[in-house]
C-alpha cells in the first residue's frame, strides 16, 4: 500500500514504539526528509531525470539554471543555422578556465563549446554565442518530499505521496527508521538491523532503476561505440 505522510508517521511510531510526545509531527518531518535525502544521494531515480530547453541569443553568454536542479547530466547544443542542423555536447569547465582562456568575452564569439558555473542562478558559456542556438539541459531535479505542503506546478499533492512512497515503501520506511533510531540513540542492534534492511531494499531499488535504463539506452543517452576487431 502506498504511503501518505500520515501513514508513514504512524508506522515510524509503531515500529519504534514511541508515541507523539517524543515523535511529534515536527520531529518526524525532519526524520522523513533526512531519510528521503539519503535515498536520493545513494541511488539515482528515473523519476528525477528531467529535461529543459532554452535559447542562447547573440552576444549573451548566460544560461538560467533550472530552479529545481540537483545535478547536471549534460548540456546539448543544436545549431539550426546550418542545414542539416548539427547537435553537439558542451564540455563542462571550471569558471577559472573561462576567465583564463576567454578573458574578453565581448570579442571572443563563436559557436559555444564550454559551460561553467557562474553563480547559484546562472551558467556561462564560451565562446560567446555569435548567433542564436537551442540548448537542451538534461539534469536530475530536486525530488518532491512527502512532507511538502506546497508542490511545484503539475506535481501530485503531498497527500497522494511521492514516487518513492508510492512504489518503494519498504525502502522509505527503513531509511526513516535508521534516522529515527539515530535520533533516539536507540539500541545498536536495532539500528544495525534497520541499516541492513535499508541496504538490501536500496540494492533492489538501484538494480531496478538500472535495469529500466538498459532496456532503452538510446533514450538514456548512452553512446554505443562499435568495437574494432582485427581480422583473423
Amino acid at each position: 500500500m502506498a504511503y501518505t505522510l500520515s501513514n508513514l508517521e504512524t508506522d515510524i511510531r509503531n515500529y519504534t514504539e514511541v508515541d507523539d510526545t517524543v515523535f511529534s509531527s515536527t520531529v518526524l518531518e525532519s526524520i522523513i526528509k533526512n531519510g528521503e535525502n539519503r535515498i536520493y544521494r545513494d541511488a539515482d531515480s528515473d523519476d528525477n531525470r528531467f529535461y529543459a530547453t532554452s535559447t542562447l541569443v547573440t552576444g549573451n553568454r548566460y544560461v538560467t539554471i533550472p530552479s529545481d536542479l540537483r545535478s547536471i547530466r549534460y548540456v546539448q547544443l543544436k545549431d539550426t543555422n546550418v542545414t542539416p542542423n548539427t547537435q553537439t555536447f558542451l564540455d563542462k569547465k571550471d569558471a577559472s578556465y573561462m576567465a583564463t582562456y576567454y578573458d574578453t568575452p565581448a570579442t571572443q564569439s563563436g559557436i559555444p563549446k564550454y559551460y561553467a558555473n557562474w553563480d547559484a542562478n546562472f551558467w556561462v558559456v564560451a565562446p560567446t554565442p555569435n548567433a542564436q542556438y537551442e540548448i537542451t539541459l538534461a539534469y536530475v531535479k530536486q525530488p518532491i518530499s512527502i512532507t511538502d505542503t506546497t508542490q511545484p506546478t503539475g506535481a501530485p499533492a503531498s497527500t497522494n505521496g511521492t514516487y518513492t512512497s508510492n512504489k518503494y515503501q519498504d525502502l522509505l520506511l527503513y531509511a526513516c527508521l535508521v534516522e529515527a533510531y539515530g535520533y533516539l540513540k536507540g539500541p545498536a542492534d536495532m539500528l544495525q538491523y534497520y541499516e541492513g534492511s535499508y541496504r538490501r531494499a536500496l540494492q533492489s531499488y538501484a538494480t531496478e532503476q538500472m535495469g529500466r535504463r538498459r532496456r532503452d539506452e538510446y533514450q538514456d543517452g548512452v553512446i554505443r561505440t562499435p568495437l574494432q576487431s582485427p581480422s583473423p
